[in-house]
């Protein structure tokens, strides 16, 4: 549990207990206040573009909730992408490093076909591509991933 989860509760109550103790201080009494006030709403008939702009007020309060959570969801999924390249970026390099091997000793084995060794500069280099091209996408969705390697 964080407390930066429940910042608007804190905030609540914190102006809750002030409102609470300078009523008490000097003897405000927020309740009779908000009924004189609606009291004269009613008087000029604005109560029901009160509650007009209550229930207003009150979507576009549950639309920037909505709109926060699905932020924090989209930067939960760069992470975990991110992590997930950087990940991948280190296995395969190690893998194409480890190769080179492969390739050095073809190349010292005399009688191995030129063009198997071009053939497999030409594997490793497209490999090599296609890693960058997925550390470069911008837009973390299936069809941007896949987008990238396409050939």
């Amino acid at each position: 549990m964080k407390v930066r989860d429940y910042s608007l509760t804190i905030i609540g109550l914190i102006i809750a207990t002030v409102v609470g103790i300078l009523s008490n201080l000097i003897d405000l009494d927020p309740f009779d206040r908000l009924a004189d006030f609606f009291e004269t709403m009613e008087k000029y008939e604005l109560d029901e573009l009160f509650i007009v702009f209550l229930i207003i007020l009150s979507f576009f309060t549950v639309d920037l909730f909505i709109k926060q959570k699905k932020r924090k969801v989209e930067q939960e999924k760069v992470k975990v992408y991110s992590a997930m390249i950087f990940s991948s970026h280190h296995i395969i390099n190690n893998f194409l490093n480890q190769m080179q091997l492969f390739k050095m000793t073809a190349e010292r084995t005399s009688g191995f076909d030129p063009k198997v060794l071009a053939l497999f500069d030409e594997i490793m280099g497209e490999a090599s591509e296609q890693i960058q091209a997925l550390s470069n996408v911008t837009e973390i969705s299936e069809h941007a991933i896949k987008k990238s390697i396409a050939p």
